[in-house]
């Protein structure tokens, strides 16, 4: 009788479990459907805030799960690692972050979404403190509050530079003792700059229609009057007037390439073939003219991707880069190198160079659009490099030190913008 009783506390404690993984899938607004053949399990869900829908597929032979909860008085209580296991490939679709911790703190799950966001391996930070993955204060980290206070925190609104939406849960055992604490956290910055970036393509809209107009009429006086006044002065129109009305011009022309997503065709390019032969070319002769070196570092195993993006886009991000270089050389030889490589799954593309690199009260700002330390810059090279990048799913980041040069590091996920050639 009393191992009839355990037995009894033990399917009732894991149907609790069951229920509660349920009513965190059902807070998931979008729909979904997994199936994992070796273990014989179908879960779907409907959109909006359903219940999803667990079957198990008839194959006996290939579910050794089903067999167990067959056999008669000998179920086991499935342990947390488990039932985790299992949820990985279906919470790994969900575009929230998701961490589940223990009793002390310690990361027992981590989705896919969360590793990316905050580019780290998520088989690094199993087991370990979730402030060596959030790298926050204590206090600031709401699942360890919910933790400490034994309370759920629901639609928290952060509004620090990682902007979105908390929310927390408390998994007990029949002592009350907490078993996990689960968080998720509603990633909301690239909502935000979607909102920043809409904007600012109204207002490079409003500009483009008030300024470009008047500046093409200006201009094409002008040219008219430069041919029938006095040549000395016709030479200060065609030398200074004229040009600087076509540097405004550019400026407008640029501010839409940062605020605008791009329309150019796309095709998918080998990116090894791409950075040695057809930005080689045009890098190297730059460099032979202004006396630089330029070095290429490919990973051989780059050549199983394609990208998919426009050539000569990629080719304005690199030429970007090189004229920056150019203008931030230091005393020494200037030395660039361009590396590629496939790190887990990311295809990463550095250029690095050894100039005078970028202090670190600009280091923050170097992509802010109108941001420049030179007196004759526009401030939306790096912009609309960056936006380049981002337009293909990428990031780019920057790592410097004055006076030892800068690195350019830019990533994209190869599972999604590129695939591998047969």
């Amino acid at each position: 009788m009393e191992k009839e009783a355990d037995l009894r506390l033990k399917v009732e404690n894991l149907e609790k479990q069951v229920k509660y993984y349920e009513k965190v899938l059902s807070n998931i607004p979008f729909q979904l459907e997994y199936k994992d053949f070796y273990e014989g399990f179908t879960l779907s869900k409907s959109r909006g805030n359903t219940l999803p829908i667990i079957d198990i597929l008839l194959d006996e032979g290939a579910n050794p799960l089903e067999k167990q909860l067959k056999m008669d008085l000998s179920i086991k209580d499935l342990p947390f690692e488990e039932i985790e296991a299992f949820l990985y490939p279906i919470l790994d679709l969900v575009p929230y972050h998701i961490v589940f911790i223990d009793k002390l703190g310690r990361i027992t799950f981590c989705n896919k979404q969360t590793a990316d966001d905050l580019k780290v391996r998520r088989q690094n930070m199993i087991g370990k403190h979730l402030r060596d993955l959030l790298q926050i204060p204590d206090d600031l980290i709401m699942l360890l509050k919910t933790l400490q206070t034994k309370e759920p925190i629901y639609n928290l609104e952060v509004l620090d530079s990682n902007y979105g939406i908390v929310n927390t849960r408390i998994i007990f055992d029949n002592e009350g003792n907490i078993l996990r604490v689960i968080g998720t956290f509603h990633f909301l910055n690239s909502i935000k700059e979607s909102e920043k970036q809409a904007l600012a393509g109204r207002i490079a809209a409003g500009i483009a229609h008030e300024i470009r107009n008047p500046l093409t009429t200006v201009r094409g006086y002008l040219q008219y009057l430069q041919q029938t006044i006095d040549p000395t002065i016709a030479i200060l129109f065609k030398d200074l007037l004229i040009p600087e009305l076509d540097r405004a011009n550019k400026i407008i022309s640029d501010f839409l390439s940062v605020a605008r997503p791009s329309d150019r065709q796309r095709k998918p390019i080998n990116i090894n073939t791409f950075l040695e032969y057809q930005l080689g070319y045009l890098l190297r002769s730059e460099a032979l003219l202004q006396n630089v070196n330029i070095s290429f570092d490919l990973a051989t195993n780059t050549n199983d991707y394609l990208l998919l993006s426009n050539q000569d886009e990629l080719i304005q991000v690199f030429l970007n880069l090189f004229r920056n270089a150019m203008e931030a050389q230091s005393q020494k030889h200037l030395h660039i190198t361009i590396t590629s490589k496939i790190d887990t799954d990311r295809l990463v593309i550095t250029f690095e160079d050894n100039g005078i690199g970028i202090s670190q009260k600009n280091i923050d700002h170097i992509f802010d659009p109108f941001f420049s330390t030179k007196d004759s810059g526009t401030g939306l090279g790096l912009s609309i490099s960056k936006k380049i990048i981002e337009n293909y799913g990428g990031t780019m980041r920057v790592k410097s030190k004055e006076n030892l040069g800068s690195t350019f590091i830019i990533e994209f996920p190869v599972e999604i913008q590129s695939r591998k050639t047969t």
